[in-house]
């Protein structure tokens, strides 16, 4: 068993952007899902602290990311800082109601999962959101210290991914157990065969699948985010880097070697780079020019994301070079 789309590294590169959009289109999938079945019903308070093991970890932590911020707290029963630090994890997650889950796992009993996330030592506290991996701290921490960082996860968890936690009843049944999952829906077998094209690096193969959803569904969100970087992969396939990146630095007023350029810049991870490339080339061009300019600065928003804060500083610039 693998964790799927983590991204442990802090640096934005396509992959990492690629697995992002992924993980929210699914989480917003997951959601939907479940509110056509009425909702996810309320949990207990003794439910936001669980046990997880290797077999449990896809059900337990990847798929309930989706809907909460999952806190992981590796521990081991001979470690005196996991005594020390544990309790107040499990305190915080009663007392935060909700707005996130605690995993506990048992590094002496699920080592596997101990080596997949990179763990030198314990405590080691992780988090998992709609599928995405991030290290929170490793080692004895303060309370006030876990606080902020728990406060920082919920805001990142809400504002990027709209996930705002689980209902939790006092009086509910401890160990309820969620709805059955929803049917497959129609486009998921199209939806995979685009992401397995895009893994095999059939960029053109996973833009022909994106665009047969959104011929039936114009309005399908993961499939209009896969579309964008399959075009994007696709576009950069056969270029010569050095060729591009010299043309941009001779022809500053040459639209389309900016353009080139750009999309370079984005899959190489230099997210302001390319947007600031482009609304450059909108401030000193015009006409045509101009307008592929401003085309391919919105098209790869839609590849970062529309509500990354990049985006939204972008779109103010870009507004200013226009108006």
């Amino acid at each position: 068993m693998q964790p799927r789309n983590m991204s442990m590294s802090g640096v934005v590169d396509l992959a990492a952007v690629k697995a992002a959009q992924e993980a929210k289109a699914k989480a917003e999938q997951t959601r939907a899902e479940t509110a056509r079945q009425g909702g996810a019903g309320a949990v207990a308070p003794a439910d936001l602290v669980i046990d997880v093991d290797e077999a449990g970890f896809e059900r337990d932590v990847l798929q309930r990311s989706a809907e909460v911020p999952v806190v992981i707290d590796f521990w081991a029963e001979w470690c005196q800082p996991c005594k020390q630090l544990s309790p107040v994890l499990e305190r915080l997650a009663v007392e935060y109601n909700g707005r996130f889950l605690l995993a506990k796992i048992d590094v002496d009993a699920n080592q596997m999962l101990m080596q997949q996330f990179g763990i030198q030592g314990i405590p080691a506290v992780f988090a998992v959101v709609a599928g995405q991996a991030l290290p929170l701290f490793q080692g004895a921490a303060g309370e006030e210290q876990i606080r902020g960082t728990l406060d920082q996860l919920i805001q990142v968890a809400e504002q990027r991914f709209g996930l705002t936690g689980l209902v939790v009843d006092a009086d509910a049944q401890p160990g309820a157990q969620p709805p059955a999952a929803a049917p497959a829906g129609p486009y998921d077998a199209l939806l995979e065969a685009a992401v397995q094209a895009l893994d095999a690096g059939d960029f053109g193969g996973a833009v022909r699948a994106y665009q047969n959803v959104l011929s039936d569904d114009p309005a399908n969100t993961e499939a209009k985010l896969g579309l964008a970087q399959a075009e994007l992969l696709q576009r950069v396939q056969g270029m010569d880097p050095q060729q591009v990146r010299r043309d941009a630095a001779e022809k500053p007023a040459d639209a389309g070697a900016q353009i080139a350029a750009a999309d370079l810049d984005l899959v190489g991870g230099h997210v302001e780079d390319a947007f600031g490339r482009l609304i450059e080339t909108v401030q000193r061009t015009a006409g045509d020019d101009r307008d592929a300019a401003r085309r391919r600065l919105l098209e790869l928003f839609e590849v970062v994301g529309t509500d990354d804060p990049r985006v939204v500083g972008a779109r103010r610039a870009l507004a200013r070079a226009l108006f």
